[in-house]
């Protein structure tokens, strides 16, 4: 039987604790933020109707259009159009599920450019 790895329970454990203090309403949906090694998804999801409204990440379409080279810019800009699709949407206050990562580099950078796209939270 293989060994699971530590730092993932650990940050799954994370997750759960956060969870229990954080839930997304109809009025202050939830934007989550995942990190692999290459990409960066966030999603904003209404806990109540248990559905996720908007996603957008690296790996996305309308993201594959433009080129940028770091990581945290690349961070930034999805945060930036997770944002525009919010208030296309009629979204203005989130609440911010940082998904167990510490709130440092490329999950920083996500929540930062949400806020410049004009997101509250």
């Amino acid at each position: 039987m293989a060994k699971e790895n530590p730092k993932l329970t650990a940050r799954k454990k994370r997750v759960q604790r956060i969870r229990v203090k954080i839930f997304g309403t109809s009025e202050r949906p939830r934007l989550r933020v995942f990190r692999s090694n290459k990409h960066i998804y966030a999603q904003i999801i209404d806990d109540t109707q248990h559905k996720t409204l908007i996603a957008m990440s690296t790996d996305h379409k309308e993201f594959q259009s433009e080129e940028v080279a770091n990581k945290c810019d690349q961070a930034k800009k999805v945060g930036l159009l997770i944002a525009a699709k919010a208030k296309s949407a009629g979204i203005d206050k989130v609440v911010f599920d940082r998904g167990g990562y510490i709130y440092h580099g490329r999950v920083k950078a996500l929540s930062e450019g949400a806020r410049e796209g004009g997101l509250v939270f």
